[in-house]
């Protein structure tokens, strides 16, 4: 790490343990309004308002917490229970849902100890750098005023100039470990918060089962759409075709015998509409699974769907082997709309995607040079893309600030099926 870098991760934690303190504070307030709520809950019914404002404020509190601690290589995810249907901002259903959800209780036995905690590792991260900065301005300052308040060192007192500039190199040796120490004491931090804010194992079994109960929704909705799309396409295409074939050539076979010129133009026609009947049908079956994909995989139906955008499209992939069927298809699926996204929407000019495998996890990064400001909420194709990678327990990232670039990052858990042997990087 170059000095710079620990010098400025040093001054973060420094600055952030003020904030830390400041919070820590607040921590005893909010234990004190949540027993308040409790004990006023049997009168007038008070605490049937106060229980959820309060308990609001104490997730937030924790909420603020966890982000802290993943600033420091902790991550905490949230243990709380869904919210019932029934159970609206206020009353009792809110109270109940609140006051059974372990995670109140975690949270209530975290904000004493948080605050105690915090408060101390947030003053030793402040004093250690500052009684350096003391030593370094402070003391030497005070003996060239010559005021005769030479105070003491922290070895020795300091009664001449020459033993007042002693303090220099020991502050300065103060400051250096208080910086370099300052983001690891942050960490501890941290980690004690982790402790008891992060969820048990039975919250993350519950969360899972919510988790996978809205999965398969969606991929039932999914599929459902996608049985739809699929029934209209042949219904309104090679369907009407087939129909109008089966006409024209019931009408040549009435014309042959007395007609047979037309019977053959109506023979060649019949002809045409069945090649056209066939092309849509090819172009059916690639929207469901794209032949280019069983025969190459991954890597060589990407390179070939982007030989066909209309934006140039830069690939790179250093997926060597075959992946299970349905994760090659969502995968090809999402970086397919996310490439149909660039091309239409953000006016850019070039694109590329980037495929990479982390012993069982595909990495794929779809990027445009255009506008930006792509939304989720606005239209159905990055949403489509979420729940087809959410089928599979894969994420969707967004980047895409104003002013671009557009950066949409997706992650899949994977496994290889077969070995391949092919391994390229062109660009298309």
């Amino acid at each position: 790490m170059e000095t710079t870098d620990w010098i400025r991760d040093g001054l973060r934690a420094v600055g952030g343990s003020v904030l830390t303190i400041a919070l820590s504070i607040a921590n005893f307030a909010l234990f004190v309004l949540f027993l308040v709520a409790l004990v006023s809950t049997p009168v007038l019914g008070l605490g049937l308002v106060l229980v959820p404002a309060v308990t609001a404020l104490v997730r937030l509190r924790a909420d603020a917490a966890r982000r802290i601690a993943a600033r420091h290589g902790v991550p905490i995810e949230r243990p709380y229970r869904v919210r019932p249907a029934e159970a609206g901002p206020i009353g009792w259903q809110a109270c109940r849902w609140i006051l059974t959800d372990p995670a109140t209780w975690r949270d209530l036995a975290w904000l004493v100890p948080g605050a105690v905690v915090g408060l101390g590792l947030g003053l030793a991260t402040l004093a250690i750098p500052l009684y350096g900065v003391q030593g370094i301005l402070l003391l030497p300052l005070w003996i060239w005023l010559g005021t005769g308040s030479y105070g003491y060192g922290f070895i020795w007192p300091i009664h001449t100039v020459s033993e007042g500039l002693l303090s220099l190199p020991q502050g300065a040796l103060f400051l250096a470990i208080g910086l370099a120490a300052a983001p690891y004491v942050r960490r501890c931090d941290a980690l004690f918060a982790a402790l008891l804010l992060s969820p048990t194992g039975n919250a993350r079994l519950r969360a899972r089962v919510v988790e996978l109960s809205f999965s398969r929704a969606d991929t039932v909705d999914a599929q459902a759409a996608e049985l739809r799309r699929i029934e209209r396409d042949l219904h309104d295409g090679a369907q009407a075709r087939l129909v109008s074939l089966g006409m024209t050539i019931g009408l040549a076979e009435e014309l042959i015998g007395r007609d047979p010129e037309s019977a053959r133009k109506l023979l060649a026609e019949a002809r045409e509409v069945s090649t056209t009947a066939l092309v849509e049908l090819r172009h059916l079956v690639r929207g469901i699974h794209p032949p280019v994909l069983a025969e190459r995989g991954l890597d060589g139906a990407v390179r070939a769907l982007a030989l066909t955008m209309r934006l140039p499209t830069a690939v790179e992939s250093d997926v060597t082997e075959r992946l299970d069927t349905p994760v090659e298809s969502a995968a090809y699926f999402a970086i397919a709309e996310a490439l149909s996204n660039a091309t239409v929407h953000s006016g850019a000019t070039v694109a590329y995607v980037r495929i990479h495998r982390d012993d069982d996890r595909l990495r794929m990064e779809v990027g445009d040079d255009g506008r930006g400001g792509a939304d989720p909420g606005r239209g159905t194709g990055l949403a489509g893309i979420t729940r087809r990678l959410g089928a599979f327990d894969g994420t969707m990232t967004l980047s895409s600030p104003p002013g671009g670039p557009t950066v949409v990052t997706m992650e899949l858990p994977c496994v290889s099926s077969s070995p391949r042997t092919t391994l390229s990087s062109v660009t298309a």
